[in-house]
């Protein structure tokens, strides 16, 4: 039976179902300064054998709403409105990790700036999120 609190938090309650759970993304630190995140190659490919690019976008939401949603505090919700990904070389195997750092943070908007690199370091991804600020709606 679900707690208190995934039965009155939409986040909670939906935690099983989240695109970021099928993946294989692990949140490995966050501040609202600086968001990191992984993701295995394996399992997000393309049907070239390389990391799909739309895998890359997964990632650099996720890491980037992440940290957009620390910096909006309590009561609020982050909610993403513009993803830009530039795919610079190929990652095949491994994982690979995305790091969020800000460009802005207001009271309405938030702008993410996502290195997303392979385990030798290597550049594979850059990508630029926005989401808008809301006030969290009402449990339903």
């Amino acid at each position: 039976m679900p707690s208190e609190d995934e039965q009155t938090n939409p986040v909670l309650r939906a935690a099983g179902e989240q695109l970021a759970d099928r993946m294989g993304i692990e949140i490995t630190e966050w501040d609202p300064d600086r968001v990191v995140g992984t993701m295995p190659v394996a399992g997000n490919r393309q049907p070239y054998g390389l990391l799909h690019g739309g895998a890359n976008a997964v990632l650099a939401e996720t890491v980037g709403s992440v940290a957009a949603a620390l910096h909006a505090g309590d009561g609020r919700v982050a909610v993403g409105v513009d993803l830009s990904c530039t795919h610079h070389r190929a990652a095949t195997s491994g994982s690979v990790t995305g790091v969020a750092v800000p460009l802005h943070r207001g009271r309405r908007t938030a702008t993410y700036d996502i290195t997303i690199t392979d385990e030798h370091g290597e550049r594979t991804c850059s990508a630029r999120l926005s989401c808008a600020l809301r006030d969290q709606p009402p449990a339903s």
